[in-house]
C-alpha cells in the first residue's frame, strides 16, 4: 500500500518539475510545485475568490472589487458593482461565490448595513443589491452554497449565538434562520472573514469555523438548522482560532488556522477529522505559519492546499503532515477539477498552482 501511495503520489507533478524524494522510506513523496503569477494590474487585496474552472476566476476585495477572468488569467475585467448613491468602494467583498462566467453571488463585510449582498446573472454588467444587514450587532463574514440554489451566509454571534441567513434561489431572497438550533456562542467567540471559507458546504453538511476563544470551535449541521459544536485542537485567542473548515465528504474534514498576529507561527495550527467533525486530532506537522485557507484538490484523495501570510503549504496524507511549496503572501485558496487551484491575495496577487490532468 506504501508503494502504490508513492507511485500516485509521484504522478502529481506539472511539466518541467520533478517529484521530491521522500525523507525517508515512510514518508509519502511530495511533488515541487510552483505557483504561477497572473496579472491585474490591481493593487487591492483579493480575500474573495471563486475558481469555476481552470479559465473563468472571479476574485473580490477591498474597495468594492470584483474581478473576473475568462482566459486563465491573462486578463481581467473590472466589473465591480457600482451604485447611486450609494459609493460601492466603501465596501470590502471578502467572499464571493460563482458558478459560471455570467452567475456569481458577492458579500460584503462589516456592521451594519456594510454587511450587505449582491448578485449578478450577466457577467457582472448589472449587480441586484439582494440583501442588507439591519442588525446593528450583525457582522456577516462568509457565505457557502451547496448548490445554485442553496446557501446560508454567516455572521458573528447576535443575542448569544451565531446568525445564520438562508436562501433558497441562489441568492436572490434571504431569511434569517431560526436560532433556536444554533448552539450558544462562547464569550467573545466569532468568525473570521479572512477568506471565504468560514463557512463549509460539502457532501450534503454544513460547517462553521470560529475563533476568539480557546480552543478554536467548528460547528457542524446536516440541514443548515439544526447545529453542534466540537473543540479542535488548535489554539484560540482575540486574534486567534479555527480561519477554515473544509471537507473532501461526509466525513472527512480539515481545519486551519492560528493566529494572524503571528504570521509565521506554526504550533497546532492545523488539524483533522473522519468523523464529520465530531472530533478532531492535531496534525503531526504543520504549515508553516498561520493559515487564512484551505482547499482539497478535486480527485486527488487526500491532498490538501494551505495559504496564508507567510506562505502555502500542501498536505498528502489528508492533513497529518503539511509541506511547504511557498513562501508567497496569499489570503484564499480554491481548487476546481480541471486540476487547477488558483490564490488570491494582498496586493492584487492572485496566482494558479497545476496538475497533470492524466492522473
Amino acid at each position: 500500500m506504501q508503494l502504490l501511495h508513492q507511485i500516485y503520489l509521484a504522478a502529481l507533478t506539472i511539466p518541467g518539475y520533478t517529484t521530491a524524494l521522500p525523507a525517508s522510506p515512510y514518508q509519502p513523496s511530495v511533488p515541487h510545485l510552483t505557483w504561477s503569477l497572473k496579472s491585474t494590474n490591481s493593487t487591492q487585496q483579493f480575500r474573495g475568490l471563486s475558481p469555476v474552472s481552470d479559465k473563468v476566476v472571479w476574485v473580490s476585495g477591498t474597495s468594492g472589487t470584483v474581478l473576473r477572468t475568462t482566459n486563465g488569467g491573462s486578463s481581467w475585467s473590472n466589473i465591480s458593482p457600482s451604485f447611486a448613491p450609494e459609493n460601492a468602494t466603501n465596501f470590502q467583498f471578502r467572499d464571493i461565490h460563482a458558478w459560471s462566467a455570467e452567475s456569481a453571488v458577492v458579500l460584503s463585510i462589516g456592521e451594519g448595513d456594510l454587511s450587505r449582498i449582491y448578485v449578478t446573472s450577466d457577467g457582472g454588467k448589472n449587480w441586484s443589491k439582494t440583501f442588507v444587514n439591519e442588525e446593528p450587532a450583525a457582522f456577516y463574514d462568509c457565505l457557502a452554497f451547496e448548490d445554485e440554489k442553496h446557501g446560508l451566509a454567516m455572521s458573528d454571534p447576535v443575542e448569544g449565538k451565531f446568525r445564520l441567513i438562508e436562501t433558497w434561489d441562489g441568492g436572490a431572497t434571504w431569511d434569517i434562520v431560526d436560532p433556536q438550533g444554533i448552539p450558544a456562542a462562547l464569550t467573545g467567540e466569532f468568525g473570521f472573514a479572512a477568506s471565504g471559507t468560514c463557512i463549509e458546504a460539502a457532501a450534503g453538511r454544513w460547517y462553521i469555523a470560529s475563533g476568539g476563544v480557546d480552543p478554536g470551535r467548528v460547528y457542524g449541521s446536516s440541514d443548515g438548522h439544526e447545529w453542534k459544536v466540537s473543540n479542535t485542537s488548535i489554539p484560540g485567542g482575540p486574534a486567534a482560532g479555527v480561519f477554515s473548515v473544509r471537507f473532501r465528504d461526509e466525513k472527512y474534514g480539515i481545519a486551519v488556522g492560528g493566529d494572524y498576529e503571528k504570521p509565521t507561527g506554526n504550533v497546532d495550527n492545523a488539524a483533522w477529522s473522519e468523523d464529520s467533525g465530531a472530533t478532531w486530532k492535531k496534525a503531526e506537522s504543520f504549515p508553516g505559519g498561520y493559515r487564512s485557507g484551505a482547499s482539497w484538490v478535486p480527485g486527488r484523495s487526500h491532498v490538501a492546499i494551505a495559504v496564508g501570510t507567510s506562505g502555502s503549504d500542501i498536505t498528502v496524507d489528508g492533513g497529518k503532515n503539511w509541506h511547504s511549496i511557498g513562501n508567497g503572501t496569499f489570503d484564499a485558496v480554491e481548487c476546481v477539477k480541471e486540476g487547477v487551484c488558483w490564490a488570491s491575495g494582498a496586493q492584487g496577487r492572485v496566482a494558479s498552482l497545476s496538475y497533470k490532468h492524466n492522473v
